[in-house]
């Protein structure tokens, strides 16, 4: 069997990192390299982040050691730093943000030493975004910054929910503070669907923020369903308590949504576009009825044109002339 030319390990955890993981597989397969996925098994949930982590580092080791031994590549990728922290091998790092910034205190107790040594010995770090490099410990490899590529889902139709929020992690994603500022902004007949909860998840959240207003628990969503939803909303708000990246909401802005959103700290790329789009949304509170009431003309027009950046052909050039051939130097 030939040797693979990149192999990537990544933690097979939430929807989301599969898909960007094979987003960028894509991507350098279309630069023409050949490339293998190793995915690290989920772990039982453990009572600590520290725990968990150590798991989940453990199953990637396990699975990298099992991967380089049947594909002999000749460069690793590593997904998220968690899948880098026990490395057999030395690889390129993939990550949204670095333990140094969303693993603080205890949680973090273990991994920010780790990764200190990691981003020193990795011939090459590859950030989401210039926010995750920012946050990452000095000394450090070089970086490539490559965003995960978002696009329009489909083809847009009536726009018959008025809000929608995605609440996979209720309280990093500040649901309780969606559901209060719906429950303030609201009027009849007006609608909030919060995805990735469903109604018996969601009834606890609602009684603990003590909110009103008409809201529906979409629960867990196939991706294209999930999409489907923000092709009919008018508004995607955004309260999280720290965004390390915000796929949610550049996927919102691609599919034709107004953004509200507080200033969630953290690498979070969406921020910029939405404060260029309409800084009166950007705040402590959600501005949701400014957004449902006045929306800036055009919004949806100068968001794809923010968005380019993000955009499949323009992901799809940055691997091509610059990951890619400092992928292959790093294995020579």
């Amino acid at each position: 069997m030939p040797r693979t030319d990149v192999l990537i390990v990544y933690l097979g955890g939430t929807t989301g990192l599969r898909l960007a993981t094979e987003d960028l597989a894509g991507s350098l397969r279309r630069a023409g390299a050949s490339v293998q996925l190793a995915a690290a098994i989920r772990p039982p949930e453990l009572r600590t982040l520290a725990a968990l982590e150590l798991a989940w580092a453990l199953n990637a080791r396990r699975a990298a050691r099992e991967a380089i031994a049947a594909f002999a590549p000749r460069t690793i990728l590593y997904s998220t730093t968690t899948a880098a922290l026990l490395w057999p091998a030395p690889g390129a790092i993939r990550f949204d943000a670095p333990a140094a910034g969303n693993r603080p205190g205890r949680h973090g107790l273990w991994q920010r030493p780790v990764e200190r040594r990691r981003f020193v010995q990795s011939p090459l770090l590859v950030p989401c975004s210039d926010g995750g490099l920012a946050e990452a410990p000095v000394p450090r490899a070089g970086a490539v910054i490559v965003p995960i590529p978002v696009a329009p889902s489909g083809p847009v139709g009536e726009r018959d929910i008025a809000a929608i929020t995605y609440a996979a992690n209720p309280s990093k994603k500040g649901l309780d503070i969606v559901l209060a500022a719906w429950a303030r902004a609201s009027r009849e007949g007006e609608e909030l669907v919060v995805a990735g909860l469903d109604e018996r998840e969601g009834a606890e959240w609602r009684r603990r923020s003590a909110g009103g207003g008409r809201v529906r628990f979409a629960g867990h969503l196939a991706h294209r369903e999930y999409r489907a939803l923000l092709r009919r909303s008018r508004v995607f708000v955004n309260a999280a308590r720290r965004e390390d990246y915000g796929a949610a909401q550049l996927e919102a802005l691609a599919d034709g949504c107004v953004l509200v959103t507080t200033e969630s700290p953290g690498p979070y790329a969406a921020l910029p576009l939405a404060r260029a789009l309409d800084p009166r949304l950007v705040g402590a509170e959600p501005a949701i009825r400014t957004a449902l009431d006045d929306p800036v003309p055009s919004y949806a027009e100068r968001a794809r044109e923010l968005l380019a950046p993000f955009s499949p052909a323009a992901v799809d050039a940055v691997v091509a002339r610059e990951l890619l051939p400092r992928l292959v130097l790093a294995s020579a």
